[in-house]
């Protein structure tokens, strides 16, 4: 049946740790994830924003200091062009002296060219033999005699080089000319090419069939087409960003815009790994709080858990203690109105037996005074015992009217206590139990000690348990021999008094020193105390507005101090 009950108990216990567990587990780890996924989810809004904020603003930049560069070649030839006459400019030295001009202005001028309304390369300065060339059917002259002002895509043309020009037409004298200047594609090329974003951003242009029209770094040469096919924004000079797998399966942050002086797409793009490194550490971080913090929970829950599920059990085996103990004192109690009540039935034949010696005495007297009796061996024998018994009905009325007064259920009854007669008297209680057990009883009384105010039966109880207490100690250490107690009592300073029981027994280790006057706190083995003595002497004591204090030590002794207020 035990066992039954010691297994149902078991599992109540393992089905509480497991709720407790769940509880301490569940809820702080899905508060964690939900303040790390919210904060995750904004971070990453943030990052991405301000990621895509600024390569907007990098690629209008740099449009605008593309479309810069080309309003100024443009500026340049227009200079030109409303500066000097055709007849002029078809003078070769005049054409030298003029793209020397060009040149110290700007370096990126290649070559420069002057045409007729047929088309012919009238006058040419530059590192290529291409006067007299017919051009009347080529895509960039038809454009500019149409427009009068024209930037080509990147071409090979007659020197077969890879190049782009910018081409201005002139009405003069009822006929058009046409001024060409050929842009170096390396330098315009550094231009497109020097953004620096992080360690794989890069700028490249195409033009409206997804052609490069300047190098890729990562893979990209003039005039060949880009393979990947992006997401043209739409004309007025808005900028589309986005993210896409290139050509190798890698994802890229784009950016992209049309310029406004030519029909060319504007690309920036970054890994987008590299991108949003901040965002990539910010989740390896984000995962290493939520294992740190998932194992920090994890492991203080169990920790908690077995803290509360032993707390638990010590709760429930202290209350089953507690429910023995008063079962215990509950007996103990019943067994204190039991000797009461004795003591008050032996009180009555006492009374008799008193009275019937009282009356043999008598009897005895008259007889002897009558000389009917003479004085004899006989007779000196017989007056011994009457005395003997005399005395031992006085030693019973004693000891019952000690029970009496010991087990009386009466409210605290405050009077003045004198200690030097008062302490003999309640020793002399046990005196017989001391001796018996081989242990010496002595007393340490001051003569000069003031007396004190307080409810004798009470403070009877407080010392009787502290002698019994000392006396199982003694006996605990020493046996029938070599126990010793003392009781002692001495005027301390500011109106106290101190009453100390002082023992040679085993003492009292340190953890349970701190203990000993909490209820139902005992040392002794089961059946041998309630562990509620000490606890109801202190409250006696606190009562009488005094303290009770211990001091101890194993294998040395043990002193318990009671200071009380002195009378008046």
């Amino acid at each position: 049946m035990k066992k039954s009950n010691m297994t149902e108990e078991t599992r109540h216990y393992s089905a509480m740790g497991r709720l407790i567990l769940s509880a301490m587990i569940g809820l702080p780890l899905a508060l964690l994830i939900s303040v790390l996924c919210i904060s995750y989810y904004f971070f990453t809004y943030s990052i991405e924003t301000s990621t895509t904020s600024s390569m907007s603003r990098i690629v209008e930049d740099h449009r605008h200091m593309i479309d810069t560069f080309l309003q100024e070649r443009r500026a340049d030839l227009l200079f030109v062009v409303r500066s000097y006459t055709f007849k002029d400019l078809s003078d070769p030295q005049k054409l030298e002296q003029v793209f020397a001009r060009l040149q110290e202005k700007s370096n990126t001028f290649v070559d420069l060219g002057i045409f007729n309304e047929m088309g012919v390369h009238v006058a040419y300065h530059g590192p290529y033999r291409l006067e007299g060339k017919i051009y009347k059917h080529t895509k960039w002259f038809k454009e500019v005699m149409k427009r009068g002002y024209y930037i080509s895509d990147i071409f090979l043309g007659f020197r077969r080089v890879p190049h782009f020009i910018i081409a201005i037409a002139k009405e003069e004298q009822g006929r058009r000319w046409v001024i060409r200047a050929t842009i170096d594609t390396y330098l315009f090329s550094n231009l497109v090419e020097g953004v620096r974003i992080g360690k794989t951003g890069e700028a490249y242009l195409l033009n409206a069939q997804g052609v490069f029209q300047t190098e890729r770094r990562s893979g990209g040469h003039l005039l060949e087409k880009d393979p990947e096919t992006l997401q043209f924004p739409p004309r007025g000079g808005r900028i589309k960003t986005f993210v896409q797998k290139d050509a190798r399966g890698e994802k890229y942050l784009y950016a992209t815009t049309w310029l406004r002086e030519k029909n060319w797409l504007l690309v920036v793009r970054q890994e987008r790994s590299d991108a949003f490194k901040t965002l990539s550490t910010a989740t390896y971080l984000v995962l290493l709080v939520s294992l740190v913090g998932g194992g920090a929970i994890i492991s203080l829950a169990f920790f908690l858990t077995g803290r509360i599920v032993g707390r638990m059990k010590q709760a429930d085996m202290e209350k089953r203690s507690l429910s023995e103990q008063l079962i215990r004192a509950s007996r103990l109690a019943e067994l204190g109105e039991m000797a009461a009540g004795f003591a008050h039935e032996i009180n009555n034949p006492l009374q008799i037996i008193r009275s019937e010696q009282a009356l043999i005495e008598t009897i005895l007297s008259d007889l002897k005074d009558s000389a009917q009796v003479k004085e004899s061996k006989d007779l000196a024998e017989l007056e011994e015992s009457l005395d003997q018994i005399r005395l031992q009905i006085d030693r019973c009325a004693k000891i019952t009217q000690s029970i009496l007064q010991f087990g009386r259920h009466s409210e605290p009854s405050f009077e003045e206590i004198d200690l030097r007669a008062w302490i003999p008297q309640v020793t002399a209680m046990i005196s017989k139990k001391a001796s018996v057990h081989g242990i010496k009883l002595g007393h340490e009384i001051s003569d000069h000690i003031p007396r004190i105010n307080g409810d004798p039966a009470q403070l009877q109880q407080v010392l009787i348990n502290l002698l019994n207490n000392a006396m199982d100690a003694v006996l605990s250490r020493h046996g029938t021999e070599g126990g010793e107690i003392t009781v002692g009592a001495a005027k301390k300073d500011k109106g106290k008094i101190v009453i100390w029981v002082k023992d040679n027994g085993i003492g009292i280790s340190p953890e349970n020193l701190k203990n000993v006057f909490r209820p139902f706190f005992t040392t002794k083995p089961p059946g041998k105390g309630t562990g509620l003595g000490l606890s109801v002497c202190y409250g006696i004591i606190e009562n009488m507005g005094g303290t009770i204090e211990v001091e101890s030590e194993k294998g040395v002794g043990t002193t318990f101090i009671i200071t009380l207020p002195a009378e008046g």
